[in-house]
């Protein structure tokens, strides 16, 4: 069985449950979101998120006649 663990920093030492579970060589993986992988519902990609912030800072800038 595979669990999903999900560690708040605001409440628990994460550094040395990190530390603790990567002990085991056996039976523990670590998945990296951040490597291409679909956006989580609710997410959006850095490049979505690039692409939205310039169109929103070039529409308040031609609004309110800045550069």
């Amino acid at each position: 069985m595979i669990h999903t663990i999900h560690l708040n920093d605001e409440y628990v030492d994460v550094r040395n449950l990190l530390m603790e579970i990567r002990r085991f060589k056996h039976g523990v993986h670590f998945e990296n979101s951040s490597n291409g992988n679909a956006v989580p519902e609710g997410y959006m990609s850095g490049e979505d998120f690039r692409e939205r912030a310039f169109e929103k800072v070039n529409k308040f800038c031609d609004k309110y006649g800045i550069l």
